[in-house]
């Protein structure tokens, strides 16, 4: 049987054709000298302020191992596109170049760079498509996760979305960006356990189908999982809460909650909570499910609906109303020599990057700048090194320390950045005067 994910051992040919086709074209060209690529992207999704970086550490690491093992150069080579010569330089490859890159957790705004990649041209090609991917998947699932979150104020965000995510790639790595945008917990098996995000669930309406009687469904249940919560709308959704109550009250049953699935959520909350307070059975919890996002979360605080927290699933899973970020991985120096992009709308600004953050006296982030690596600035430098000739400096990403920093953000961000409505004007990010200068300069030795 077919692995599901690419090997380790396959990294190296997961890829785009052209990268390895320009990398041939380098090693032909002897073309070898440093290259400066950067990741980011241009412009954020509508109902965006910010977005959580993620998975570019890790995603790095990966990149920096790529091997081409014997099997997969024998591929390459039955393609019939590649010299032999050329596939005996590969059998020999190791990165050794250069990555600095932003903590995981870190907030980031548009053309601010989440990594840069220094190394010969040909190595720091071929980790274009692989970065490109990791990165945009886990900081679309972060960043809509976090602003799931936000919409609950405080109460537990639940992740039920691996059934209707695309592939299992993305639903076992969107755990990983869930814990570190703050979600609580998953259903997810293999995901939380991995990557240590608890683990949660309830009941599925089949199993109350799957019984001639509800109230002998819910009695089963709670039997086997003391303290479970039970899902009432499979016929009667206030039906199903007095039968709930009935089981607590006079068979003395452990139920923690019940959950909410389909119809008016708030509405059947309200009712829901007014029958267990008056039953004695206040301390039952009432979870909510069912095409959540954050605005139909926000919507529901703020009606006061008494909900104790949110099984969140597609719309999280799926990033519905934003699937991709506007992500690039471009060249900006070669050989010592600014390089840049002048198309209309894809501009690039050239040469190795730093990004400084400002804060005020409380904290509070104000500003960004982006200079040239070499520029200081009396402020935070977001870009540090990662790998260095071949090597990791860092140690590996800690998910737990990746978290607590995207929670200790969050709370140094001014409140209009945390609105789920875009902030008006946004979040500053300029460019220092001596990266605008050399742009000005490249540009006019390329059109001279």
């Amino acid at each position: 049987m077919e692995d599901v994910w690419p090997r380790t051992e396959e990294l190296g040919l997961f890829t785009d054709l052209y990268e390895l086709s320009m990398m041939q074209a380098y090693w032909a060209e002897r073309m070898d000298e440093p290259a400066v690529f950067s990741l980011f992207f241009r412009k954020l999704p509508p109902q965006r302020n910010f977005a959580l970086a993620c998975g570019q550490e890790f995603g790095a690491r990966l990149a920096a191992g790529i091997r081409f093992p014997r099997p997969q150069l024998d591929a390459l080579a039955d393609t019939g596109h590649f010299q032999e010569r050329f596939l005996a330089w590969l059998d020999d490859f190791r990165f050794s170049g250069d990555i600095h890159a932003l903590p995981e957790g870190t907030p980031v705004f548009p053309h601010e760079p989440l990594l840069e990649v220094r190394a010969p041209i040909a190595e720091a090609q071929l980790l274009e498509s692989f970065l490109m991917n990791y990165v945009n998947l886990e900081t679309l699932l972060a960043s809509k996760a976090v602003r799931v979150a936000r919409a609950a104020r405080g109460k537990p965000v639940l992740d039920f979305g691996m059934r209707r995510m695309h592939g299992s790639d993305a639903a076992l790595r969107s755990v990983r960006a869930y814990r570190i945008a703050g979600i609580e917990g998953t259903s997810n098996v293999l995901g939380g356990l991995r990557y240590g995000l608890p683990l949660r669930g309830t009941m599925a309406h089949s199993f109350i189908q799957a019984h001639d009687d509800e109230i002998e469904a819910f009695r089963l249940y709670a039997r086997l999982y003391p303290g479970t919560i039970l899902l009432v709308d499979t016929y009667d959704t206030l039906v199903g809460v007095d039968r709930v109550i009935g089981l607590i009250r006079d068979e003395g049953l452990k139920v923690d909650g019940i959950r909410l699935d389909s119809g008016d959520l708030g509405a059947l909350a309200m009712e829901a909570r007014r029958r267990l307070d008056a039953a004695g059975c206040s301390s039952v919890k009432i979870v909510a499910s069912g095409g959540l996002d954050e605005w139909k979360i926000r919507d529901l605080m703020s009606s006061g609906a008494p909900i104790d927290g949110f099984g969140v699933g597609t719309d999280m899973g799926a990033v519905s109303d934003a699937p991709t970020l506007d992500f690039a991985y471009k060249l900006t120096e070669y050989a010592g020599e600014p390089r840049l992009k002048n198309s209309p709308g894809k501009q690039l600004t050239p040469g190795p990057k730093q990004v400084w953050r400002y804060q005020d006296g409380e904290g509070l982030y104000t500003h960004d700048e982006i200079t040239l690596r070499t520029e200081e600035r009396d402020a935070t430098p977001l870009l540090t090194p990662l790998i260095e000739q071949g090597k990791p400096v860092r140690d590996e990403p800690d998910i737990e320390d990746a978290r607590l920093r995207a929670s200790a953000a969050l709370d140094a961000m001014p409140a209009a950045l945390l609105e789920l409505e875009p902030m008006d004007p946004p979040y500053p990010v300029s460019f220092s005067r001596k990266l605008a200068e050399l742009r000005e300069q490249a540009l006019a030795a390329l059109t001279a």
